[in-house]
């Protein structure tokens, strides 16, 4: 059957640019997906989606003009039910006949089948294939209904009686078939054609009365000044960006944002992109300010030079391409003018009042109305910090004896100052004009102001940084009191989000509670940080005083979540479920987590390994039966030779094993021990630990629990069974 391609537009006034390309590919895509189920596509049958401003299109290759016929069996009803005993049709039978468009001479054709319980009747017919006509209607309505739509508006239809709900108001269909149109195709109160239009000022022709399916993007290329690939649009900017920065020289390069591409793909046709500049003095506002006023309100890109510093030429992406570009690049350089002007303004002003005169204007902004206000916030944020900070001090103090010295006590005190200092100013930047005007420049503001003020480095970069990580990928905090104050603060929110029942589920996370976590996750194991998540916790929850109601019941829930993200994040670093499972369950120091998955998955490559992960899970359901059973051997009471000859090996081994544990050679350890392979298969084969006598019995449970704590201090070797 000859097969001809297929073109459908639906042209609208214009799209929400955020959703444009995510529209453009679901509207092609539901098209396709659905003329396949009807059997009108051939296996060569191609997609290419198309996504304007103002259309949204399809060119589908090699479609069929009607689907082949289908074979049918229906199941109808038992042979005794559908006949009677002189083999007549029933009643029953003839009912069901008649509604599937048959009749009694039909009887004679009908097949059965024995289903295993009893002889069934089946009726076998042809069903006729979908017409094309028929078929792109009914895809055209799927791919419609199926528009993940950000917001529906409702419009009234043309007759002015009708209205119907889309996107946006749609005031042209273009369906063909070859050069055939598909005339009684009909979609949104509008009747297919071949009449498209093309750029509202530069199209050379309109309407264009499209040739051919295959003409599409050709035609309104040449005579609509449009180019309809979302796709081939997009890297046509991106390649004028690179162009026009190499043209301005000097090294300099256009801010690279994947998202701002995309929205400035969705707002022009056929894009030309200009050179612009603003005055110079601008550049003494962080530019941080300028970039996100121009990015984020104007739709430009900020030019970087070598250095990754912001200059004072931009770029815009215009929709029209005049011979004389001037007005063009004088008006956007207008227009930025005042945004830019207000930025510095915001600053200058805020310059004016230091971080620590803010502190009491914290009281007055709610955090949540049953946590607080953020000078609340601010008060618990700084006694989870120090508590962090001793914490840390503690665990150096035990690793590293040798610096408990007066220098040593001096350090640590300016670094409680300086972590105190962060954790009351952190939040102070929120009641300032210029991150009331762009909050996306929260603590990035701050850092600025605390320079200003003459604080340290340590403190300007901690305020800067303890937002951070911010999302996925994102880099972490540069310094350790930026470390401790980012935990802390990410810490108070999460205990006090799990205190009051404001728990994430589904896709709901309005608090950002899953970001939050994994942010702590990553702090402790990257920075290789030696504490004690549950006394974090417990210190989290005991700044908020007597608000949470059940701070130990939601002090759990907060840890097993945090846990369920560990095993989340390990598995994005690439190791198996039952690696990071093993891990997490020894409880290793989240410093130590790095090495000690590394030491399991070389551990699982030895041979011995399967075997004494078996002997581990039966270990661990033998010791859990038995209950609380001290790790203490009696030599006398070891009667059996296998068991002898296991606590002898042990008595070699394991010390060996624990002295490359101690000393951080977890893959030495785990290697070490198994040696252990063979006594433990022989003390499993030749002994009876649950003996009648209750010395034995205790004795060889004690004897497993000692071999049981000696093989999981590296991970829970159980999980890799």
């Amino acid at each position: 059957m000859t097969t001809q391609n297929l073109l459908v537009e639906l042209f609208v006034e214009e799209l929400p640019p955020k959703a444009l390309q995510k529209l453009g590919d679901a509207f092609a895509g539901v098209l396709l997906e659905q003329l396949k189920a009807q059997g009108l596509t051939s296996p060569g049958s191609r997609l290419t989606a198309f996504a304007s401003p103002r259309r949204l299109a399809a060119h589908i290759t090699d479609v069929l003009p009607q689907a082949a016929d289908k074979a049918l069996s229906q199941k109808l009803m038992p042979v005794t039910v559908g006949l009677n005993a002189e083999g007549a049709a029933t009643p029953a039978l003839l009912k069901k006949l008649a509604a599937l468009g048959a009749d009694e001479s039909a009887v004679a054709t009908l097949e059965r089948q024995n289903d295993g319980k009893a002889d069934i009747l089946f009726y076998n017919s042809t069903a006729k294939g979908a017409q094309l006509t028929e078929g792109v209607q009914k895809a055209l309505d799927e791919a419609i209904a199926k528009l993940p739509i950000p917001k529906v508006m409702r419009y009234q239809l043309q007759d002015g009686w009708g209205s119907v709900n889309f996107v946006r108001p749609a005031h042209g269909l273009v369906a063909l078939y070859g050069t055939q149109v598909l005339m009684s195709v009909e979609a949104l109160g509008l009747s297919a054609g071949n009449l498209t239009h093309g750029h509202r000022f530069e199209a050379s022709v309109d309407p264009i009365a499209i040739t051919s399916a295959d003409s599409y993007a050709q035609q309104l290329r040449e005579q609509g000044a449009v180019i309809a690939s979302f796709t081939e649009r997009r890297d046509d900017i991106a390649r004028q960006l690179k162009a026009a920065a190499e043209r301005v020289g000097g090294g300099v390069r256009a801010i690279e944002d994947e998202a701002l591409l995309d929205e400035v793909t969705a707002l022009v046709e056929r894009p030309n992109v200009l050179v612009c500049a603003f005055e110079k003095e601008f550049l003494d506002v962080p530019q941080e300010c300028l970039i996100l006023t121009m990015k984020a309100n104007q739709k430009y890109f900020p030019l970087l030079d070598a250095n990754g510093k912001l200059t004072h030429q931009f770029l815009v992406v215009s929709n029209i391409s005049p011979s004389d570009a001037s007005a063009v690049t004088g008006g956007n350089e207008r227009v930025v003018r005042p945004r830019l002007a207000d930025a510095k303004f915001f600053f200058d002003q805020d310059r004016k009042k230091t971080l620590l005169s803010r502190v009491d204007a914290l009281s007055k902004v709610v955090y949540h109305n049953k946590l607080g206000t953020q000078g609340d916030r601010m008060q618990r944020v700084r006694a989870i910090a120090k508590a962090i900070a001793l914490q840390l001090f503690e665990q150096i103090a035990k690793t590293h004896p040798e610096l408990n010295s007066t220098e040593g006590e001096i350090a640590e005190d300016y670094l409680l100052e300086c972590v105190d200092t962060s954790a009351m100013l952190a939040k102070t930047d929120l009641v300032t004009d210029m991150v009331g005007e762009f909050p996306e420049l929260q603590g990035i503001m701050g850092g600025y102001y605390a320079a200003n003020d003459g604080l340290s480095v340590q403190v300007a970069q901690a305020i800067e940084d303890h937002y951070k990580p911010r999302f996925a990928g994102d880099e972490l905090p540069r310094e350790n009191v930026g470390v401790i104050v980012a935990m802390a603060d990410k810490l108070e929110t999460l205990a006090g989000m799990f205190g009051i029942g404001n728990l994430p589920t589904g896709d709901r996370d309005p608090f950002a509670l899953r970001r939050h976590a994994l942010g702590v996750i990553r702090m402790l194991i990257e920075k290789e940080l030696p504490l004690d998540l549950a006394r974090l916790v417990r210190a989290a929850s005991q700044s908020f005083g007597g608000l949470l109601p059940e701070p130990e019941k939601s002090n759990e829930q907060l840890l097993d979540f945090i846990y369920e993200r560990l095993a989340g994040y390990l598995r994005e670093q690439g190791f198996s479920a039952q690696e990071a499972d093993a891990v997490i369950a020894a409880r290793v120091p989240w410093g130590e987590i790095p090495k000690a998955l590394q030491a399991v998955r070389a551990f699982a490559e030895l041979p011995e390994a399967p075997a004494l992960a078996a002997a581990n899970k039966r270990i661990g359901n033998i010791l859990k039966k038995a209950g609380d059973v001290d790790a203490h051997v009696n030599v006398e009471l070891l009667k059996e030779p296998a068991e002898q000859t296991l606590y002898a090996m042990m008595q070699k081994i394991v010390p060996e094993a624990d002295a490359q544990f101690a000393a951080g050679d977890y893959t030495g350890s785990l290697q070490t021990l198994a040696a252990l392979r063979a006594p433990v298969d022989a003390f499993f084969d030749d002994v009876m630990v649950n003996a009648e006598e209750d010395a034995l019995r205790l004795n060889r449970q004690g004897l497993l629990r000692s071999l049981h704590v000696a093989m999981n201090r590296v991970a829970d070797l159980s999980r890799l069974a």
